[in-house]
């Protein structure tokens, strides 16, 4: 246990020793230690498309009004 706290690890020795006995009983008693394959790791999520599709953007925004159909609307406007 690596710590800057020293109060930190001290208060940690009696459990750390406790560990440490348990072990020691259970190998003493012809327990053994087996390392196992680490269980396989959470794949990935698939790239994101660099595709944009046209209709989306559309619909998204819509285009600007051209500027004939803003004189005509600056007609009608007037003739109200």
């Amino acid at each position: 246990m690596i710590s800057n706290h020293l109060n930190l690890v001290e208060q940690q020795r009696e459990n750390a020793e406790s560990i440490s006995n348990r072990i020691a009983e259970f190998l003493a008693a012809g327990g053994t230690v087996a390392q196992l394959p680490s269980p396989p790791r959470k794949p990935l999520p698939p790239p994101r498309s660099t595709k944009i599709d046209p209709e989306t953007i559309l619909k998204r925004r819509k285009p600007p009004i051209t500027r004939a159909e803003r004189e005509a609307l600056r007609k009608l406007a007037e003739a109200l």
